[in-house]
């Protein structure tokens, strides 16, 4: 057990483990945060997807060592910012949203996309979701999510 210090969410934590463990196991298990789900578990689906110094991370990839020191965002500390509250009413909008499962991680993948570039291309955005997986919207809805909120959120990407 090595002690490991990172941000969670905004807040400074230090957690006392085996630095070997899944980022994602200690997340949900030791704080609660149940957005991030295991799919895969093999960093293919995006369901575990978290945001690490604002890049889209599979968590179930991730041993909890390479946390030290950096800025680890689930969906639970994004909901409560203006660019989520965005994307979540473009999805909405849309019809891109129907079972839920995969939506934590589309919308974490979405972020760290318009982060980087505020106004991409289909393709870009093809290609910035690539990685998750939804078995239930279809894809087209959620391009168009990500397009509506590249407009909408004019100034805050």
């Amino acid at each position: 057990m090595t002690e490991i210090k990172f941000k969670l969410n905004n807040k400074n934590v230090r957690i006392e483990k085996d630095l070997t463990m899944r980022l994602l196991d200690v997340l949900r298990d030791d704080y609660g945060l149940i957005g991030v789900k295991e799919g895969c578990g093999e960093g293919e689906c995006g369901a575990c997807s978290v945001l690490v110094n604002g890049e889209v991370v599979s968590s179930c990839l991730m041993p909890l060592g390479n946390a030290a020191g950096k800025n680890i965002v689930t969906i639970e500390g994004f909901k409560k910012t203006k660019r989520y509250k965005v994307l979540h009413k473009a999805y909405e909008d849309e019809g891109a949203v129907q079972c839920g499962y995969c939506i934590p991680g589309m919308i974490l993948a979405s972020e760290s996309l318009l982060n980087k570039n505020p106004h991409p291309t289909e393709e870009e955005i093809r290609d910035g979701l690539s990685g998750n997986l939804c078995r239930c919207t279809g894809y087209n809805m959620i391009v168009k999510a990500v397009q509506r909120a590249s407009k909408r959120g004019e100034g805050l990407w």
